[in-house]
């Protein structure tokens, strides 16, 4: 009762319009959902985020979700994940993520999904990492591990998203490092970003998981700018 009493003061808004949700719809109205970019990446072997890594990482797989557009709607998505706190949309994302993926081949054989790590600095600013819940109900889906404490970062840094693409490449992997053990040798890991520009953030964090003997290494972002 309360909660109904709630949403009539308060009621829940689309992130992508701010119409107000009906009864089924949840985080994102219906219209928003069906006007999504999402890739062809299912179906396509070489696909964009995985050659965007052609001769800097060796990967068995790379996929993104959705493609991310200034002013669209996974841009909104992925602005309320990241800086409102709206963790429930991690959720939703990895859901729909398996539902597009989780039957393809490239999952079969994955073990470990890890996030790319904030600096703990960051972690108390922000208060939690944005791929927490969007890493751990893909890895429930998948029923493999999620790791978040396996690779940490270093070194304290400004955010990239004011930096232009050029900057973004100037990443040193040294701002990374792994906690590996034998009990992490010849795993599969699936690296998770919420968007990738350059790239250079998860060049970066690969390289360090390719230093794991026998580790082999696949890429899933939520989205992938096109522009």
């Amino acid at each position: 009762m309360i909660k109904n009493l709630i949403n009539l003061l308060f009621p829940p808004l689309c992130v992508g319009c701010n119409s107000i949700l009906l009864q089924n719809e949840n985080i994102i109205c219906l219209k928003c959902r069906h006007e999504l970019p999402f890739t062809d990446h299912p179906i396509s072997a070489k696909n964009t985020t995985y050659t965007k890594f052609y001769g800097r990482l060796s990967l068995e797989y790379a996929f993104s979700l959705l493609y991310y557009r200034k002013k669209g709607i996974a841009q909104q998505l992925i602005h309320h994940l990241k800086y409102n706190n709206k963790q429930e949309i991690g959720t939703l994302l990895a859901e729909w993520y398996l539902d597009r993926f989780r039957n393809h081949s490239a999952f079969q054989d994955i073990t470990t999904i890890i996030p790319v790590p904030l600096h703990k600095r960051r972690l108390e600013e922000r208060g939690y990492n944005q791929l927490t819940r969007f890493g751990q109900t893909l890895a429930e889906g998948l029923h493999i591990q999620y790791n978040e404490t396996l690779l940490y970062r270093d070194h304290y840094s400004k955010t990239q998203t004011r930096k232009n693409i050029f900057n973004r490449t100037e990443i040193n992997s040294d701002l990374f490092n792994c906690h590996a053990s034998e009990r992490d040798f010849n795993k599969h890991f699936l690296l998770i970003d919420d968007v990738i520009t350059s790239g250079a953030t998860l060049e970066a964090c690969g390289k360090q998981l390719l230093k794991i003997p026998g580790a082999k290494l696949s890429i899933a972002t939520i989205a992938y700018t096109d522009t």
